[in-house]
């Protein structure tokens, strides 16, 4: 059996308010209430509250400059990692809040992985050695042997072990740009987060690897909770359960997919999706 990572220890504190509720189908894996962002005094993000279910996709939508990629980053707390930024509010992983005073922003990572717009393998590295970088950072010593069943298994679940599985030692370079991004995925994969999530992840793949990409998330789901940030509204259509429209630094409107994209409540959401402006 794989080992599991270990989980870092979360100091709590016990919820004194609550975002709407998720669907009945799913309880909240993650619920942000009241979250704010600053660059400087440049104001980000406005209050937002957000329920994300447990093992569903939610897509965060919207135009460029409207604080998606913000909220995202937020979420696993790197946000604070730019000189400068803060943030205000709370979030909670389950019942424990993130932002919590003694929470250690690394042992938050291990549970919420996080993937780039851009694939962004260790060039130094190879493709064991990529997926298995997230590791050196756990409180566990794992021996080599256990080390390569995590890598295995983590390429499993992205999708791509068929494809490196005789190649293990070589640059990570030396991939497609899809197959760098699922590496991308499989490194994130491989500390067993309970969220998943990714900025763009297709924004610079050719359609094939955007298949491919979708194609893995609709398996991820039945494992863990994804939340990816898209400027292509017919992605967020295909893929996710759930959608979030922010406008300017404010969420404006989340609904079910299918019911956001055909009968939006708030006017400035169909304005959007009907391509008016954005």
């Amino acid at each position: 059996m794989v080992p599991r990572a270990p989980r870092a220890a979360v100091d709590v504190q016990t919820p004194q308010a609550s975002a709407a509720p998720a669907s009945p189908e799913r309880q909240p894996c993650m619920t942000v209430v009241q979250l704010e962002a600053w660059f400087g005094k440049s104001y980000a993000l406005h209050g937002v509250s957000l329920t994300i279910p447990d093992r569903e996709i939610t897509a965060i939508i919207g135009p460029s400059g409207c604080g998606k990629s913000t909220f995202l980053r937020c979420l696993n707390r790197l946000h604070e990692t730019v000189p400068g930024a803060r943030v205000r509010g709370r979030v909670l992983l389950g019942d424990r809040d993130i932002y919590a005073p003694g929470v250690d922003p690394i042992g938050v990572r291990k549970h919420v992985g996080m993937v780039f717009q851009r694939p962004t393998p260790f060039p130094t590295m190879s493709i064991r050695d990529n997926v298995a970088a997230g590791l050196r950072v756990s409180d566990t010593r794992y021996t080599r042997a256990q080390i390569d069943e995590i890598v295995v298994h983590a390429l499993q679940r992205a999708a791509l072990w068929d494809e490196v599985s005789n190649r293990l030692r070589s640059s990570a370079l030396a991939l497609s740009g899809g197959q760098q991004q699922r590496l991308c995925i499989a490194r994130a994969l491989a500390n067993d987060p309970d969220v998943l999530l990714l900025d763009e992840p297709t924004a610079s793949l050719d359609p094939l690897s955007t298949r491919k990409v979708e194609e893995l998330l609709y398996e991820l789901k039945q494992e863990l909770t994804v939340v990816i940030v898209t400027h292509n509204m017919q992605q967020a259509a295909r893929v996710s359960d759930q959608t979030a429209f922010f406008l300017s630094g404010d969420l404006i409107e989340v609904a079910p997919t299918a019911t956001l994209f055909t009968s939006p409540a708030d006017p400035r959401t169909e304005a959007y999706i009907t391509g008016r402006f954005g």
